[in-house]
């Protein structure tokens, strides 16, 4: 054979290897599976980090993402997984607007063959949900509870005190596994009259707080504190997220509280997000309850694994989630308590904020 044709049928066989490789890879990638977030809204620190870190995580196990936010519009949400089953996604991961909202959009995901986990919030009125990831939510109300009640010295019988009651957003189930862990705790000492509510809004059609809206947060407590505080003190406000502390926090801060004379009652929060967490270290916010949305991300991600491997994924609760059609398999993370003592352990030595996102200005 001539050294050209040699040379030739060299090229030829290297080219045929680099599209046999190419073909391998695409479709190991195909194969790998294609993922549609659907999250709730970039308004929340919180949400923001989620979708970053599902997609991160997704693509560097080889799976192709499309992270769609619906700015707690809950017609965009569906519109936005509509789109996602048109591109024959084989998994959607849902943290709902409105978990009442989505049972036609995805009966018609499951008529395509596609797989929903419900993500952090349950999604009511479906039997098509595969799994449910999420955190123990009536922990995350015990553990805000429990707060106060060591802050109040409640269990040494100190009292009376002052408390107002903040809920979450009335369409979102875990506002009311929030209310319901918080009163398991606070319920007694209501009843005994170690804690006093002047308004006497207890319930959570009276304290809820419509899509988590810190503005709304405020303007209730501006309220509160001009109708039964203006000869009292406020001593303590059980808020289920951070948001609505931070809404909180402003209004009293707007009658005078924050001051030697006048302190800021204990405050409560969740998510850990940065505007709470630099609120800790100054000394105004309390306490928030830190859900790490890594683990999360990670627990998610192996059950997309074990759903596309035709596996069950690994649950940890298979009694808690009834969503009115079906009680949904679900893996619940534990929640962690989080104030100025131990802020630098949890939330910077972890990793989840640097020293200079929480101490700088």
């Amino acid at each position: 054979m001539k050294r050209g044709s040699l040379l030739t049928l060299i090229i030829l066989m290297m080219f045929t290897l680099s599209a046999c490789n190419l073909a391998e890879s695409s479709a190991g990638s195909k194969e790998k599976g294609y993922i549609g977030i659907s999250m709730p809204t970039k308004s929340s620190a919180r949400w923001v980090a989620d979708g970053s870190n599902m997609v991160k995580l997704f693509q560097s196990k080889g799976y192709k993402t499309d992270l769609q936010y619906a700015e707690d519009v809950v017609e965009n949400q569906i519109s936005q997984i509509e789109n996602m089953i048109t591109k024959q996604v084989d998994v959607i991961v849902i943290a709902s607007v409105d978990g009442n909202t989505l049972t036609d959009v995805i009966s018609k995901a499951h008529a395509q063959g596609i797989q929903v986990i419900a993500y952090d919030r349950l999604i009511m009125n479906t039997g098509y949900l595969s799994y449910y990831a999420t955190f123990d939510n009536f922990k995350v109300g015990v553990l805000q509870a429990s707060y106060i009640e060591d802050k109040l010295g409640l269990k040494k019988g100190k009292g009376p005190f002052n408390i107002e009651l903040f809920g979450g957003s009335p369409d979102d189930n875990n506002a009311y596994f929030f209310f319901n862990g918080a009163m398991s705790i606070l319920q007694p000492y209501i009843d005994s009259g170690k804690l006093v509510v002047r308004s006497n809004q207890k319930t959570m059609a009276q304290i809820s707080t419509l899509r988590w809206d810190g503005a709304l947060a405020q303007s209730r407590m501006d309220n509160l504190v001009s109708a039964y505080y203006a000869d009292a003190n406020l001593d303590a406000v059980l808020s289920p997220y951070d948001g609505i502390s931070i809404g909180i926090i402003s209004s009293l801060k707007g009658v005078g509280y924050g001051s030697a004379e006048k302190p800021l009652p204990v405050i409560t929060g969740q998510d850990g997000e940065l505007a709470s967490i630099k609120s800790i270290v100054a000394g105004e916010q309390t306490q928030t309850i830190f859900k790490d949305t890594r683990q999360l991300a990670e627990k998610t991600a192996d059950m997309v694994d074990s759903i596309l491997q035709g596996k069950k994924a690994e649950v940890n609760d298979t009694k808690s989630y009834n969503n009115n059609i079906m009680v949904v398999p679900a893996y619940l993370l534990d929640p962690i308590s989080v104030d100025k003592s131990n802020v630098q352990k949890i939330i910077i030595d972890s990793g989840y904020y640097t020293e200079a996102e929480v101490k700088g200005n």
